[in-house]
């Protein structure tokens, strides 16, 4: 996209603007540096400092690190650290110990005594506070032995322990109250030191107009592209929350409860404090109509380096060029092959150290409706560097993707400065690879979202009792010019299918601002709805990378005006009466006090699909089912847009519209979104069911010929049938093609 162009008028502290403008309203005083608020306690669980599982420690110099932020506008008071690990029942005690590092300070050493040896075991270490910065890192490193000979072996396999994932750090903060500055943004509202779910509430007008929720849900994709693996949730409410930091939007007709404005002279963006809690802060982004306030709002996600100071004035916003389709910053490239260094931030991602380092971990997106008729994997081209053994030995390369072994390789002895190999990553992928990995395999694992997994383990060069290298020394790296390839794929996909939207907003994201996308909402919303729209959109920045600047948000009451639109729909109130008119098509239908789903014969055809190539659609519906709800239901609905072909709907509806929340706790938990797939998905309360039971529909270019080569190929049979006819074919065309020669030159 090209560079958006802003044009911003001078902060307070500097000359006024033109006399037509006037600036936006800020407090007479500024906030310094106020005295810290009251303590509160945040529990951080292994997970949340960085581990994906339990830390295995190996060997006689085996250490981890753990990270954790603290946010710009919190202090810590106290720390401490409780630590559950069990460790080996075959260690010299007097000689094994625990050390605990702080910002590489040691804090603490835990004598590893005989009495408690390969029992779970739970220490309490306080940590000093004033080692505590805005980027932290906790080292755990394990000193062992298992015998006082000189010739111990460094990996002897009674060298370990494990820290269990039940290990904590509690940190108790006290919060500071941050200048009011635009120059922070988005601190303090969004803080990328916080490693936690970002909670930030919007402050809306009960009667806020689809322009004014538009501009919000701008800003909510931007702060969701920011949070990334965070996640973000948005709640709403229409009064300045208490002891929290909100964003305020406004304009003279629609101006939020419990804040005194001054009269808005145009499109602003301001940093003012929260009236309910001294020394939280409110970004108010205000207009003197929708149009300005949608200025103010695309100022705010394109141009943070232009801001300074309390307030801005908004002159005018080029939001740039539209995007092209499948260009989402968070997607890998399938139009090439994809550098590695593409896909990581720093190159020291790439690179690990020890005999059986954790593994290189390469996250890795791709459009969710790729598909290849000619081939069923994505090359991987290879390069990696290693310490080399001095001899073959048991050291190896393994290549996993989503936790799944692709290949593996043994390490040899190397005689030259590098090594290439290349493998090949399996894709969903062809008819049959569809079915079976849409059944067996979660989406989220194999689809639009992966991750690449390199397991390094460099086995010890022990040649003989006292012969055997550090446990220190071994290195090893994935070459950052390593590739992967896409570009053999089509764009095609059978639709609906909610594992696509679950785990990569595809058909909305397919255009990455979202300018194919209309969100549908009640013509009334409520609190619950707006918080749905809003967190909705931060999902699909998380997915894209990028704020939604040309998404549309239209009442049910306008729908018609976005009938060439992909349609999200927050299927409630009067959006719910808009789901009841398309009735017995809909594969779901609730209604005040009943449920009324389609029955169908899930048993496929012999030839479904015959000419699309994909697997096929379930037979004609058996019936209709009507049912009572005992409890709350909430569904994803999935089907092809009523006024568009092959645009799609994804309607979030529920028998209890104050529980349509669920549906955005769902796409929270990765275990409940690898249940979301078909065209159907209802969540009761924890559980989660899937069925496809609508018409298929088909988006995207499959060429004539490979939509026939691929199903010919699917049956063995045919395939004998079609290589003998093209046998006959290409004999009986030579014959041809001889006889006119003969006859030329017997003419001739």
């Amino acid at each position: 996209m090209a560079a958006a162009g802003l044009l911003f008028a001078s902060p307070l502290s500097q000359a006024a603007p033109n006399a037509h403008d006037t600036l936006p309203p800020v407090p007479a005083t500024q906030s310094v540096a106020a005295p810290a608020m009251p303590l509160k306690a945040q529990t951080l669980a292994l997970r949340q400092l960085g581990e994906y599982g339990p830390i295995a420690l190996r060997g006689v110099n085996a250490s981890r690190t753990l990270n954790v932020g603290v946010r710009l506008d919190e202090i810590v008071t106290a720390a401490k650290l409780t630590l559950n690990f069990t460790y080996s029942p075959s260690l010299i005690h007097s000689l094994s110990h625990i050390k605990i590092t702080l910002n590489d300070e040691v804090v603490a050493t835990l004598p590893l005594d005989k009495e408690h040896a390969g029992q779970p075991v739970t220490r309490e270490l306080d940590l000093d506070p004033r080692f505590f910065t805005d980027f932290n890192r906790i080292g755990v490193q394990l000193i062992a032995h298992y015998t006082v000979d000189q010739c111990e072996d460094p990996t002897h396999s009674s060298l370990w322990a494990d820290i269990s994932p039940t290990t904590t750090l509690t940190l108790s903060k006290a919060s500071v109250s941050l200048p009011n500055s635009l120059s922070l943004i988005p601190a303090p509202f969004f803080d990328r030191r916080d490693n936690g779910r970002v909670t930030l509430p919007f402050v809306l007008p009960n009667t806020a107009s689809s322009s004014t929720l538009r501009a919000a849900g701008v800003v909510a994709s931007w702060l969701g592209a920011l949070a990334s693996y965070r996640e973000a949730r948005f709640p709403v409410t229409d009064t300045p929350p208490a002891d929290r930091h909100a964003i305020v939007f406004a304009t003279p007709a629609e101006m939020p409860a419990g804040l005194d404005i001054p009269a808005i002279g145009g499109a602003s963006i301001s940093v003012i404090d929260n009236p309910a809690t001294p020394g939280r802060k409110l970004l108010l982004i205000a207009g003197r109509n929708a149009q300005e306030l949608q200025t103010a709002a695309n100022a705010l996600v394109l141009g943070k380096a232009a801001m300074a100071g309390a307030a801005t004035l908004v002159q005018s916003v080029d939001p740039g060029q539209p995007r092209q389709p499948y260009d989402a910053p968070n997607w890998a490239p399938v139009d090439r092959p994809v550098w590695f260094k593409e896909l990581v931030k720093e190159p020291q991602q790439l690179q690990v150290a020890g005999n059986s380092p954790e593994p290189i971990r390469i996250n890795l997106r791709v459009p969710a409706d790729l598909y290849g008729w000619n081939q069923r994997s994505v090359p991987l081209n290879v390069k990696y560097r290693y310490t080399a053994p001095s001899a073959y030995n048991d050291s190896v390369l393994g290549v996993d993707i989503n936790d799944q072994l692709v290949k593996s390789y043994r390490l040899k002895p190397l005689s030259s400065q590098s090594d290439e190999s290349a493998v090949s990553v399996p894709l969903l992928s062809g008819s049959n690879a569809i079915v079976t990995n849409e059944i067996q395999i979660p989406a989220f694992r194999v689809g639009s979202n992966n991750q690449l997994q390199f397991r390094f383990h460099i086995d010890s060069q022990k040649t003989g009792l006292c012969a055997a290298t550090g446990g220190d020394v071994a290195r090893a790296a994935i070459d950052p010019d390593s590739t992967i390839d896409f570009s053999g794929f089509h764009h095609y996909a059978a639709l609906p299918n909610l594992a696509f939207f679950a785990n990569s907003g595809y058909p909305f994201t397919r255009l990455a601002d979202l300018a194919d996308t209309a969100v549908v909402i009640p013509d009334a919303p409520t609190a619950r709805d707006k918080e749905t729209l809003l967190t909705l959109l931060g999902h699909m920045g998380k997915w894209t990378g990028l704020p939604a600047l040309r998404v549309t948000v239209t009442p049910v009451k306008a729908i018609d005006t976005v009938t060439d639109r992909n349609l999200l729909v927050i299927g409630t109130g009067s959006a719910a009466q808009w789901l009841a008119q398309w009735g017995k098509s809909l594969p779901l239908l609730i209604e005040r006090g009943r449920t009324e789903i389609a029955l169908r014969d899930q048993r496929s055809s012999a030839w479904p699909d015959w000419w699309n190539g994909l697997e096929g659609d379930a037979v004609a519906p058996a019936g209709r089912a009507i049912l009572t709800a005992g409890g709350p239901i909430v569904a994803l609905i999935g089907f092809e847009s009523p006024y568009a072909k092959s645009k799609s709907v994804v309607a979030i509806t529920a028998a209890d519209p104050g529980r349509v929340g669920d549906v955005l706790d769902a796409l929270e938990d990765p275990g409940k979104v690898s249940q979301v797939r078909g065209d159907l998905t209802i969540i009761r309360q924890q559980e989660i069911e899937s069925l496809r039971i609508g018409e298929r529909y088909y988006v995207g270019e499959f060429p004539w010929y490979a939509r026939i080569w691929v199903k010919v190929s699917a049956y063995p049979a045919l395939m004998a049938v079609a290589g003998i006819l093209a046998g006959l074919v290409f004999a009986l065309a030579a014959f041809l093609a001889l006889s006119r020669i003969a006859a030329r030159r017997a003419g001739g």
